[in-house]
């Protein structure tokens, strides 16, 4: 497995360098072309090129610091990071959208004049470089799986939806002369990048309050772990990601006083092959007889007790 993980690894990381370079160096243009065609829909577009570049920054220094190796200060490594990054980049395109959002509003009032063929062939350009990116994605990286790849993928497939919109918005100002078409185009890209924002920063919000991972179900997990042979109950459980597709648990669990290490250890290995197979890789088990007893619940909440003994 070693080789090949890194090989992907390695090609991964060579595409979001590419996309990274293509993508951040045509953002400048466009954010300049916006200025000088005084077209708000470029400069929406760039700002979403931005998130963009942003997110494939994250994703080309998660992979970075990923490598990095774990140590007593971080004994997680630099896993985390990318999750802080998440969150900042979220927030930077909730800032951008309502700037553009803003922006728009005060131009429907009064549309100013745009060079329409400067922001035509500036936004079909736009296009063209993000249809590349998205092929080269496509043909190289794995966006199936891994989710930094997955992410940045589809970050350019909206990318692409700006710059349709500001090549439309540049033919309705030119044949029809509709000056509203460019705020019009850019308050829909800032929309799309609220979007993004909202759900970039919610994710990872999620994964710093040690939030249960989306694709796990807590339930199957606790009867995965309850029907296991020899484990009387479950307790003090929780389930958490430490970054985006790693995913960790830990519990207390009730066997009988007469298991030797040898039987707890096999029951350990059942346990953590189950729960592989449901997604969780990372797990620490506490073995426990029944005479430790503080309160059987699950998380702080009875669980098929007798209630006599829970007067607190």
């Amino acid at each position: 497995m070693g080789h090949n993980h890194n090989h992907a690894a390695g090609s991964n990381k060579k595409v979001l360098l590419v996309s990274f370079l293509i993508i951040t160096s045509y953002m400048i243009i466009e954010a300049i072309g916006g200025f000088l065609t005084n077209s708000l829909a470029l400069l929406s577009d760039a700002g979403h090129m931005l998130s963009d570049s942003i997110s494939l920054m994250i994703a080309l220094i998660a992979f970075k610091l990923g490598e990095k190796t774990v140590n007593y200060s971080k004994t997680f490594g630099y896993k985390r990071f990318e999750i802080i990054a998440a969150m900042i980049n979220g927030a930077t395109l909730i800032g951008i959208s309502f700037y553009i959002l803003y922006e728009a509003i005060a131009r429907f009032a009064n549309p100013p004049e745009v060079a329409t063929t400067g922001m035509f062939i500036i936004s079909l350009i736009g296009l063209l470089v993000n249809i590349l990116v998205a092929w080269i994605m496509m043909h190289s990286g794995d966006t199936e799986n891994n989710l930094n790849m997955r992410g940045a993928f589809l970050h350019v497939i909206s990318d692409m939806l700006g710059s349709v919109g500001a090549i439309v918005a540049a033919m309705l100002i030119m044949f029809f002369g509709w000056g509203w078409a460019d705020p019009l185009a850019s308050a829909i890209v800032a929309v799309l990048i609220l979007r993004s924002g909202y759900y970039v920063t919610k994710d990872a919000l999620h994964v710093l309050m040690e939030g249960t991972p989306p694709h796990v179900d807590v339930e199957d997990v606790i009867l995965t772990m309850e029907k296991t042979e020899g484990i009387q109950g479950i307790h003090d459980l929780h389930i958490w990601s430490i970054t985006s597709g790693l995913n960790a648990l830990s519990c207390h669990a009730v066997v009988d006083n007469q298991l030797t290490m040898a039987e707890s250890e096999k029951i350990l290995r059942s346990l953590e092959h189950e729960l592989e197979h449901k997604g969780i890789t990372h797990v620490t088990i506490q073995m426990e007889t029944a005479a430790h007893n503080h309160g059987n619940s699950i998380l702080c909440k009875a669980k098929n007790e007798p209630l006599h003994h829970h007067h607190h």
